[in-house]
């Protein structure tokens, strides 16, 4: 079944890695969600794509600076729109909690290393493991996530897909590799499929990309809006 993640939630509509997001992305029929994990400077895990809060929220600096108590007294919506005014940082476990029970697919990924063990225990608590990919741009993350895990399903994102990419993938039992969108080919999908690999594709900017890629066959692929995602899939007669 090919999944239309939203990317951060609905994040063309809604200020991303928020409730508001991820709510609005269901609404608008995706069936999964994509989402970033970072660790606060208490230890928390917390859902926030960027290094730095500046531009994302009502804080300065770098994420990992601050503590979660720090991160909740932050306005996390109004720098989109103030109709979103008094959105939160949002921890891994409360999105777990809320979403994890549902019938979606999920695709995590690992912003920073050192945070894999808390990352597969939430995702056992909530029995989501046939639910889950746990990706990154960082193999090294998600190495350690195999050493801890011989079950979870792991996702590597990088720019193209190769021969060695895929043979490096497969020393860690890898499920899936996610190429970027506008640089994908036909074979380049069929070589990973060959070799027992799913592919979803990032960095689905625009419609023209969206409809260009999506008859390549690829398993799932991130977009901001996955209402046109969803009604372009209709077309095709794949909405579900």
């Amino acid at each position: 079944m090919f999944v239309n993640y939203a990317h951060r939630g609905a994040s063309a509509y809604a200020p991303d890695s928020t409730m508001a997001a991820f709510d609005l992305g269901l609404a608008m029929k995706a069936n999964g969600i994509e989402t970033d994990l970072q660790k606060t400077k208490d230890g928390r895990i917390v859902l926030f794509h960027n290094e730095a809060l500046d531009g994302r929220s009502s804080g300065t600096g770098k994420l990992a600076e601050h503590t979660y108590e720090d991160l909740l007294a932050m306005d996390f919506g109004s720098w989109f729109d103030e109709k979103y005014k008094g959105e939160k940082i949002v921890l891994f476990e409360e999105f777990a909690q809320k979403y994890f029970h549902l019938d979606l697919t999920f695709a995590i990924e690992l912003k920073v290393k050192g945070i894999e063990k808390e990352t597969l225990e939430t995702v056992q608590k909530y029995h989501a493991m046939d639910k889950v990919y746990v990706s990154s741009f960082c193999f090294e993350a998600l190495e350690e996530m195999r050493r801890i895990d011989r079950n979870i399903r792991l996702s590597w994102l990088l720019h193209r897909i190769t021969p060695e990419a895929i043979s490096r993938l497969k020393t860690i039992s890898g499920s899936q590799i996610c190429p970027q969108a506008a640089l994908v080919t036909p074979e380049d999908v069929a070589l990973a499929q060959e070799n027992g690999l799913g592919v979803r594709l990032w960095g689905v900017t625009d419609e023209g990309l969206m409809q260009r890629v999506y008859p390549l066959a690829p398993e799932g692929m991130t977009v901001n809006f996955p209402d046109k995602l969803y009604a372009f899939m209709q077309e095709w007669g794949q909405s579900e």
